[in-house]
């Protein structure tokens, strides 16, 4: 059941993703094994003679559990785990497990129960032998009841109902605190990658949030906002969100809308690509896949080339990707090489419309100097004469705070 070494390099990568899957979900992969179809088997996706040699293989080394790197439909489910009398799961399921595993907030934790209730109810037949019927109680005689399949899919039903109400109250106080940040005219970025692209590794190091950031697959799903001030004196709110995957569920993209949405509202997109691996391409392209089924297609985006400390000498796919993303940025969040870049192109293309004006200050207001370079960009002063003369660039809002003191403007 090994791989052949003539296995296509895409096949390959993506069940060494699924081992890192299965990996991640506690469990210890013992082999592999591929079979080329040119439609897969409606009733058990693999051929018969596959599934019976994948069947011998199981009882013969005490597998439980067979996981397929696609999504399984439930007959399919049902049959194939009558062949290898053990547990069959799929891609789908495989990321739900993990993501169960790993959601800590209350949000996450009702966003995967209801992409697992999604998963599971056209699924149901599969938990129960018998669809022995419920007496007729008040109000039903003459029926035979409802059976208990009905009965849990009900249940499911009302569940999957309940929790998409929920969320539904989630994503209006997200909005009622969305539109709070913006009152304050701060921009707002979000960073989005292939899980594992080191998105957390880069919000530590540049607020210094404490983020879990580990070498593994989905070591985050709760989103974290955490406030960056620039060089210009700018602030921005930066938000690390749930890792991208190829063949994402399109169930758990739907799930994670509540959360997926301050991607869709930022102003700005940081794309952060593993340069190091060697299917960095294709990752960008599922990355762009997501993008696009949520809404974010086309946003102002910042290539960030990550990992470059383990890019070898030559380097050449790094130099593709720059001639690609001309402004796309080289870095490593783990060494902070490349990040004072970052920053730099940042502030250019998160500086939003800001009034330059030209203040008069008495040296004594010393208070009103230092406020104006907390809050603002001094580009020009001069602290000769009676007054100090300075050229700032400032957010709008905080005109009324230095209108006495202001004897010119213009927009930039």
């Amino acid at each position: 059941m090994e791989l052949k070494s003539g296995l296509a390099s895409a096949t390959r990568e993506s069940l060494e993703e699924l081992a890192e899957l299965a990996a991640t979900a506690g469990g210890e992969v013992v082999s592999q094994g591929v079979q080329k179809l040119e439609t897969p088997n409606a009733a058990s996706y693999i051929g018969k003679g596959k599934a019976g040699e994948f069947s011998d293989y199981c009882k013969e080394h005490g597998i439980d559990t067979v996981v397929f790197d696609d999504e399984l439909s439930p007959a399919q489910s049902r049959n194939l785990e009558r062949i290898f009398n053990c547990k069959v799961l799929d891609r789908t399921a495989l990321i739900l497990d993990i993501f169960a595993q790993r959601a800590r907030t209350r949000e996450g934790k009702m966003q995967i129960e209801l992409a697992q209730l999604q998963h599971l109810l056209p699924r149901l037949t599969r938990f129960w032998g018998h669809l022995s019927r419920q007496k007729g109680g008040i109000g039903m005689r003459g029926g035979e009841g409802e059976s208990q399949l009905e009965v849990d899919r009900r249940k499911t039903q009302e569940r999957i109902d309940k929790i998409t109400d929920e969320l539904d109250l989630v994503r209006r106080q997200r909005s009622t605190q969305r539109q709070a940040r913006q009152r304050q005219s701060w921009p707002m970025a979000s960073i989005v990658g292939y899980t594992n692209a080191g998105k957390s590794t880069l919000l530590n190091q540049l607020t210094g949030a404490g983020v879990l950031a580990k070498d593994i697959l989905f070591a985050t799903l709760d989103p974290t906002t955490r406030r960056l001030r620039l060089p210009t004196n700018q602030n921005v709110l930066l938000t690390d969100t749930v890792g991208f995957i190829r063949k994402l569920p399109h169930g758990l993209v739907e799930a994670f809308k509540a959360t997926l949405e301050e991607v869709v509202q930022a102003d700005l997109l940081l794309h952060v690509v593993d340069a190091s691996h060697p299917l960095a391409e294709e990752q960008i392209q599922s990355v762009d896949t997501v993008l696009k089924e949520i809404g974010a297609e086309g946003k102002p985006t910042i290539m960030v080339f990550n990992k470059i400390d383990r890019i070898g000498s030559g380097g050449q796919a790094l130099a593709r990707f720059l001639e690609k993303h001309p402004h796309g940025v080289p870095l490593s969040a783990k060494t902070g090489e490349g990040v004072a870049a970052l920053l730099s192109e940042l502030s250019t293309r998160l500086r939003p419309v800001r009034e330059l004006v030209e203040l008069r200050v008495p040296h004594g207001q010393a208070a009103i100097i230092a406020r104006l370079h907390e809050v603002g960009q001094v580009v020009e002063r001069s602290y000769t004469g009676k007054m100090a003369r300075l050229t700032a660039r400032i957010p709008p809002h905080f005109h009324h705070e230095f209108s006495g003191f202001i004897v010119a403007e213009s927009s930039t």
